[in-house]
């Protein structure tokens, strides 16, 4: 095995270790201890690579090897190292340590690039802790407010600066960057789905990202005792959600064209077996690579919602999160495809099901995206998997890509 690829694995294998579930997925939600222990073994992988290391004030991870032009913009390579509950060991974290691998390739090839090269390492892609996700890199291009991010709390009504605080991070540092530091931003991820398996091909560059909105939909009733409460007398907050939600995937299979809905997270107070539900707090996800469908399927969604209002059940929706779908650089795109055919590894052209930091940024500069086959097309749980020749080939590519960017010598 040659020393990228066994770097590779044991990046993979030692972050897989910060989670909060042993033995049942990764568990590592946004400024948990499991947070605290993954940056730490980060802020060290790129000091050794001869990375300047720092963080900003939501506790996103930059390393940075200067250039030889002066305050020139840099070319980023990275990802996020949040994960969902019980997720896998690659979902992000592959591309965190793509970034680590291209800086190791970096200082082992002595290259030395005229516009900087930075790493970095985000937080809360996922939205698992704080609702709504990509909060690290919407936060950076300034779309998440200074304001908005400080009124982010967890389940447990726990703020995001308080909980920066209790692993030690520092909320008042600059949050937003100038776009102008920026030159381009290259992310590595796994496809979580089957097309480059089934396909066997070891590549796919990413044309374009699906299109998404996320809701928090809270339905209220009234509580009372299980047993002494007539049925026509309830106003059960349960069952007027799981009809709401039990009518959602027919809205996606009525619009079509790729369309889907979900509903992933879903609370219900208070709880109590022997109690009527008085509150349910449930998400809504909507995605599309076309925008029309993303908004069709969100209107219908708010009037079925509406059609649970009744005396004695009340409904609110909060939108926490609308991104339109994107259109990667066309130019980094091309790059990208010119490198995979330099070093001889097949690719194919490919969508994005999923949303990822890569879609935020490519408001502002130019973007380049990856991605690498996922075993049996899993990815959001334990079973998540990729070969580490495919993450290696990938990483070669963004490093020669990388060199060219940097207009490195």
């Amino acid at each position: 095995m040659n020393k990228s690829k066994q770097r590779i694995e044991d990046h993979i294998n030692a972050l897989s270790q910060f989670t909060a579930t042993p033995g049942k997925g990764v568990t590592r939600l946004t400024y948990s201890e499991e947070d605290l222990q993954a940056r730490n073994y980060i802020k060290a992988a790129m000091k050794e690579y001869g990375l300047d290391v720092r963080e900003d004030g939501l506790g996103n991870i930059f390393g940075k090897l200067e250039g030889s032009l002066k305050d020139a913009p840099s070319v980023i390579v990275g990802s996020h190292f949040d994960s969902v509950p019980n997720g896998g060991a690659y979902d992000g974290t592959a591309g965190v340590v793509a970034g680590l691998e291209v800086a190791a390739l970096f200082k082992e090839n002595n290259v030395k690039p005229t516009y900087p090269l930075e790493v970095i390492a985000m937080i809360e892609e996922e939205g698992s802790r704080f609702g709504g996700g990509l909060m690290g890199s919407r936060a950076i291009i300034g779309t998440l407010s200074v304001e908005d991010f400080g009124n982010l709390k967890d389940a447990d009504g726990i703020s995001t600066v308080e909980a920066m605080k209790k692993i030690g991070l520092n909320s008042s540092l600059e949050k937003q960057r100038d776009p102008k530091t920026m030159k381009a931003f290259l992310e590595l991820h796994i496809e979580q789905g089957p097309i480059l398996e089934e396909s066997n091909i070891p590549i796919g560059v990413v044309e374009a990202i699906v299109g998404l909105t996320q809701l928090e939909v809270t339905i209220e009733g009234q509580a009372g005792h299980a047993g002494t409460t007539p049925m026509n007398r309830r106003s059960d907050a349960l069952v007027a959600a799981a009809k709401i939600i039990a009518q959602l995937p027919d809205l996606a299979y009525e619009e079509g064209k790729g369309t889907v809905i979900t509903t992933g997270r879903l609370n219900v107070f208070p709880n109590g077996a022997n109690v009527i539900p008085d509150r349910v707090i449930f998400t809504i996800d909507i995605r599309s690579g076309n925008e029309e469908n993303v908004l069709n399927v969100l209107e219908k969604v708010k009037q079925l919602i509406g059609w649970y209002e009744n005396e004695g059940i009340r409904t609110s929706v909060k939108q926490q999160l609308y991104i339109q779908p994107k259109a990667l650089s066309k130019n980094v795109r091309s790059l990208l495809k010119e490198k995979s055919e330099e070093l001889g590894i097949a690719y194919c052209s490919i969508n994005s099901g999923a949303g990822h930091d890569a879609m935020v940024f490519s408001d502002v500069t130019e973007v380049g995206m990856i991605f690498v086959p996922s075993k049996d097309g899993l990815s959001h749980c334990p079973e998540e998997w990729s070969d580490s020749q495919h993450l290696a080939d990938g990483i070669q590519i963004l490093f020669e890509a990388a060199k060219s960017l940097t207009e490195a010598e």
